[in-house]
């Protein structure tokens, strides 16, 4: 089956091929019935401001060193969720000439955690985390007030993160506006007026330049330009894949021990290539 022309609400068609992806067909004979089955991935819309947005964020990578001696710091911001406590049923056999570990596949399930974590650009550390049971809005206005009360020598943020809900909340907006001494009452009312009504206007707002704290969001689908999920990749092979946790608490505390041998072991700035320009197949 062919798919060409697609309906539109005004009426209109169009070639069906500036919506979809692919299209693929598949004949299933059951009996004498011949049925066919059509899947159709619909292709997302693009960013229209992509460039925009990845050429900044790439300028602050390439400029992290400079902006530090200044006084100011890049950020890289995001949580990794539903972090498994899972304690192994039985103990590791130890290695043997001609035989690696061998681990128990069996587990306990203790429950899971939530890690906020914030990491320096410039020196590859961990700045600040925070670990708890849920990843609300509250949570990461939270993390923001203590990761900046923490270090008053940082003259000017710059926060890479990607366009969550949370990260362009009506409380972080709020936090912001106080933050900068702007009157609460020129924000207006979520979802009716002002910088509060839209998600869009509140992202306009936490990225305006002249502020002390500055977001950057990365484009739709495109969370691999923050680079702490390259950090998050080397949490799990170094801890988190193989590790053994007794309770959430257990886990909650080989994390913070992790980061602070990583901050003291293993930090350096990674090598970021990517200079904002647009890929095609």
């Amino acid at each position: 089956m062919d798919i060409k022309r697609v309906s539109r609400r005004d009426g209109k068609t169009r070639d069906s091929r500036e919506y979809f992806a692919k299209a693929r067909s598949s004949i299933t004979v059951r009996g004498n019935i011949e049925t066919t089955s059509i899947r159709i991935l619909v292709e997302p819309p693009p960013d229209e401001k992509f460039d925009e947005k990845t050429r900044n964020i790439c300028w602050l990578y390439k400029q992290a060193q400079d902006l530090r001696d200044k006084g100011e710091r890049v950020i890289s911001t995001d949580e990794m969720t539903g972090i498994q406590a899972l304690q192994r049923q039985y103990p590791d056999k130890p290695m043997k000439p001609g035989q690696p570990i061998k681990r128990e596949f069996e587990y306990i399930r203790h429950g899971i955690q939530t890690l906020i974590a914030s990491f320096d650009i410039s020196s590859g550390t961990i700045l600040h985390e925070s670990i708890g049971q849920t990843r609300t809005e509250l949570d990461f206005v939270t993390h923001m007030q203590q990761m900046i009360k923490a270090n008053p020598q940082i003259t000017k943020w710059h926060l890479v993160m990607d366009c969550l809900n949370i990260h362009q909340s009506e409380s972080l907006v709020r936090w912001v506006a106080s933050f900068e001494r702007i009157p609460q009452v020129i924000l207006g009312k979520k979802g009716q007026s002002g910088i509060l009504e839209s998600m869009a206007t509140r992202a306009e707002f936490l990225n305006r330049p002249e502020h002390k704290v500055v977001f950057y969001y990365t484009p739709k689908h495109c969370s691999w330009l923050n680079q702490i999920e390259m950090w998050f990749s080397i949490l799990m092979r170094k801890l988190l894949k193989r590790g053994s946790f007794l309770s959430q608490g257990d886990l909650a505390a080989k994390i913070l021990d992790f980061i602070a041998y990583y901050n003291d072991k293993m930090a350096k700035p990674f090598k970021w290539t990517y200079k904002g320009k647009v890929l095609t197949v």
